[in-house]
């Protein structure tokens, strides 16, 4: 709080603080020292910039040096030159904010806070009287927080509202900070004794945080002993009454500043400033809205309040998030060590990996080599071998030709011949050529292996696998066999979702598969079996592969169906009412209708009331493929499986095929029941609780919907939603 009891000018504690226009505080000797004077002819370049020993501009104008031109700019540089002297600071200027051209330019200085404040300005010699704060005509002050200007009227500084509340707030901090200063340890040995840090209320001691703890501890006969700051010591923000007594005793209640005798007792809405009962007859403020000073100050103390509470919500959630930027700060580093070891243990990898090849490489190297040094040293021995033969065989052919002895020369002529042809045969073409050259056909492309090291970067961190998504139990759900789930990315998570992926297994303990892919976080499955047991999971995938999965949630759907008749399935002659479980029909025609639900698992179990009963027509009470036709009775297709019944009989029919006629019919007020039983594959039919034949069908296997076919002639009323009929033993489902 030390800080707002600052001025901004000076930097110490606020000494008979004003209230400026912009409702920024500055201390009253402050205000003086930056107060800026303008003469009348020159209403925006402050008096400072005239030369110094010249009270008017025309002494200005008389001082010898050259003439640079008109205007403020010329008159200051000859000011430089006629040797009038100007400070290198009085050269500074501030541009304010509110004026423009060359009324913007006044001198500027630096206050202990680094606030640019303007200097004080010699007062004219007419203006001595008001020396004590009451300018004259012309006068300004700038704060030096916002830089707005404010014009001063004839009574000057005296003309700003005083800020008692300010002032006795930093005489009251003041007080307690010296009190505070003053209240030592009763008990230390030390010489000077430790400052105080609590007061026992019980005991009356002063303690300081080392004696508190040896002599006063929290346990024992000291339990309940309440220690609290010692006397002076700075409370809570808030915690002090600013309208009552304070560290000095009673408190002087404010009197107006324009009538001494008069105590504050309105607000001037208008003037935005406590006025008394005098100011209200001298008629200044009579047009103005006026209201009682305590139904205002409560007022404000209440807005201030409120805002007080969204300023400390906010403080509460800085304070979080500092935490949180603290904790990040650990694990950043934390997360730096673990990624620049990957990085090295990756990098130690690359490199084993590129010394393992090397060796393989150069092992490749040696068997070539070894290969082309055998294949030469063969050849260098073959041939050698090949030319020691020949030359011998030249060398005994000369000593043959050099004897003279015709008839022994004849007789060895024609094998010594031969001889010579098959050695000059030997050396055919290629034969004194090497087999092997000096080259190694073998090319190391190393170029893309450079190209991927001087590309190899961290790609994981433009783009991670999405983390786990969280499932948002509170609204998942089952109704009938439908299930909604629906689930949420953590907080701060960072990596892009494309999308997601739900699976969802067989409700009987088998594998999951996919039941959506999307970029929804909320889905609903319709069609699943009665009394089954599902196994829920999703994942986010994005650009970089697919994340984990979530946790597996379970989801029950309903043991017995709820459902109606489906409008949008109908034929358009049918008509639904009492909330669709009511069908009758505006055709003579037979027209059919579906329900709602489907099935393929379970058994189940419905009944159909006979509303009204005309004229011996022919309803069909069964079960049908989503695809039946619509416009014909029930069961002459093959998509449909029925009993139609008259007043008398009753017969089965599938593919317009008539079977099983039984006798008892139907009338108005009947009941005609129909079970499903899909663990044995077979359908039966009740009239008014009695089974009708035998079971009607069997071995029928896929996905069923109820249905009913009737003209306008009948009309019956659906129930779900029953119980299987205690004749019929319900088959124990398996266990999931």
């Amino acid at each position: 709080m030390e800080e707002e009891l600052k001025c901004p000018v000076c930097g110490s504690l606020f000494r008979e603080p004003i209230i400026l226009p912009c409702s920024h505080n500055v201390c009253l000797p402050c205000a003086r020292t930056i107060a800026v004077q303008t003469p009348e002819n020159e209403q925006h370049l402050p008096a400072l910039l005239q030369p110094r020993g010249s009270a008017t501009p025309a002494a200005a104008a008389a001082a010898p040096g050259p003439s640079l031109g008109p205007g403020p700019a010329a008159s200051l540089d000859s000011e430089c030159v006629a040797g009038g002297g100007v400070d290198h600071a009085d050269k500074l200027s501030l541009h304010s904010e509110t004026d423009s051209g060359y009324g913007s330019y006044t001198p500027s200085l630096k206050s202990p806070n680094g606030v640019r404040v303007l200097p004080l300005v010699p007062a004219p010699a007419g203006a001595a009287a008001s020396q004590r704060g009451a300018g004259p005509a012309g006068s300004s002050l700038t704060c030096p927080q916002c830089h707005r200007s404010a014009s001063l009227d004839q009574r000057g500084l005296r003309g700003f509202q005083r800020n008692r509340l300010l002032e006795a707030i930093v005489q009251r901090y003041q007080q307690g900070r010296a009190a505070a200063a003053a209240a030592k340890c009763q008990l230390c040995d030390r010489s000077p004794p430790e400052p105080a840090a609590a007061l026992c209320e019980q005991c009356d001691v002063l303690y300081c945080s080392a004696c508190q703890l040896r002599c006063h501890p929290a346990r024992g006969p000291f339990a309940k002993h309440r220690l609290v700051p010692p006397p002076g010591a700075p409370g809570p923000p808030g915690g002090g009454d600013s309208g009552g007594k304070g560290a000095g005793g009673g408190r002087k209640l404010p009197t107006c500043a324009e009538h001494d005798l008069e105590n504050y007792s309105m607000y001037c809405v208008s003037c935005r400033s406590p006025v008394c009962y005098q100011c209200l007859e001298d008629g200044r403020h009579g047009k103005h809205d006026v209201k009682a000073l305590g139904a205002v100050w409560k007022q404000h103390k209440a807005q201030l309040s409120q805002a007080l509470n969204g300023v400390s919500d906010k403080a509460k959630e800085a304070k979080e998030f500092l935490v949180q930027l603290k904790n990040l700060l650990q694990q950043i580093q934390e997360n730096g060590l673990d990624y620049e070891a990957c990085l090295v243990a990756q990098c130690d990898a690359l490199v084993d990996a590129l010394t393992r090849q090397k060796a393989k490489l150069l092992t490749k190297v040696t068997k070539e080599r070894e290969h082309k040094l055998k294949v030469v040293w063969d050849q260098i021995n073959h041939c050698t071998l090949k030319l020691r033969q020949s030359t011998g065989l030249m060398e005994y052919c000369l000593e043959v030709i050099k004897e003279n002895d015709p008839s022994g020369f004849l007789q060895i002529s024609d094998a010594l011949i031969k001889r010579v042809q098959v050695s000059q045969e030997q050396w055919v073409k290629g034969a004194l050529e090497p087999k092997v050259s000096a080259e190694f056909d073998l090319t190391l492309d190393s170029e893309p292996l450079l190209q991927a090291i001087h590309q190899l970067d961290f790609i994981q961190m433009k783009c991670r696998v999405p983390p786990v998504p969280l499932l948002q139990l509170e609204k998942c759900c089952t109704r009938n066999n439908s299930v909604t789930l629906a689930w949420r990315m953590p907080p701060l998570s960072h990596n892009p979702v494309e999308g997601y992926i739900l699976e969802l297994d067989d409700g009987d303990g088998g594998q999951f598969r996919e039941v959506y892919v999307g970029k929804e976080t909320l889905c609903t499955i319709d069609g699943l079996h009665f009394n089954s047991t599902y196994n829920a999971r999703v994942k986010a995938f994005n650009s970089s592969g697919v994340g984990p999965y979530s946790k597996t949630v379970i989801l029950q759907t309903s043991d017995v169906a709820w459902f109606t008749f489906d409008p949008s399935s109908a034929h358009r002659d049918i008509v639904l009412s009492n909330d669709n479980q009511t069908a009758t029909c505006s055709s003579y025609d037979d027209r059919v209708v579906l329900g709602t639900a489907a099935f393929s698992k379970g058994v189940h179990y419905w009944e159909l009331h006979v509303d009204r009963y005309d004229n011996h027509p022919d309803p069909a009470f069964g079960i049908a493929r989503i695809n039946v036709v619509k416009d014909i009775m029930l069961g002459k297709d093959d998509k449909a499986w029925a009993m139609y019944v008259d007043n008398n009989r009753s017969w089965f029919m599938h593919c317009n095929s008539h079977t099983n006629r039984t006798e008892g019919g139907v009338s108005k007020g009947a009941t005609v029941g129909v079970l499903l039983d899909l663990n044995k594959h077979n359908l039966t039919f009740y009239i008014n609780g009695q089974q009708q034949g035998p079971p009607a069908f069997e071995n029928i296997e896929g996905v069923f919907m109820p249905a009913l076919s009737l003209n306008r002639n009948v009309q019956v009323t659906l129930h779900t939603g029953l119980e299987v009929p205690q004749c019929v033993k319900q088959p124990k489902l398996p266990s999931n």
